[in-house]
């Protein structure tokens, strides 16, 4: 599978997406899955994975669902393990299914989620995601690959008292 590597970003530590490059990484991700793939329906992974995969399946003309899988934060602030919170939707039976997500370390949420889409019959279920980690768990399909910490356009701001501010998780890694 060709992948695309960020060298610059690498180097950085840290890959900001704009909404611009998401979009074209949306748009890559969906020819990929064009060229190999005739899905039936494309389910995200909410929250982030919904909004490349409505954009997958706008670009498919296919229908959408979601599956819901949060990570709670255990004691320490470490991310705890992927709980499912909405099960698959049962219009996924004998249907090919495209599951995205934005992105792919572990694996363990996209396992979860791929576990729980099974549970409903499918006749065939694929993976896609927008960005991979380099070394991490590999989808069947994926737009970039990369070693650098990634802020996506949709999480690099924050609403407090009314106003944009820059996500304070990112206070360290941005510039403003």
């Amino acid at each position: 599978m060709t992948d695309l590597r960020t060298p610059e970003a690498a180097d950085e530590g840290v890959l900001e997406l704009s909404w611009e490059l998401f979009g074209e990484l949306c748009r890559a991700l969906a020819v990929k899955v064009a060229q190999d793939y005739d899905p039936e329906v494309v389910v995200g992974i909410a929250a982030a994975g919904v909004i490349p995969g409505a954009v997958i399946a706008a670009m498919l003309q296919k229908d959408f669902h979601c599956i819901k899988i949060t990570r709670r934060e255990s004691e320490g602030g470490a991310r705890g393990r992927p709980e499912i919170l909405s099960a698959a939707p049962p219009q996924l039976a004998g249907k090919r299914v495209l599951l995205v997500d934005e992105i792919c370390e572990s694996g363990d949420t996209l396992r979860l989620a791929l576990a729980a889409v099974r549970d409903v019959g499918p006749t065939e279920v694929r993976t896609a995601t927008s960005l991979i980690h380099e070394g991490g768990y590999e989808p069947d399909y994926y737009a970039l690959c990369t070693e650098a910490t990634v802020v996506f356009p949709w999480d690099r701001e924050i609403m407090q008292s009314g106003k944009l501010v820059l996500n304070p998780g990112y206070e360290e890694l941005l510039e403003d």
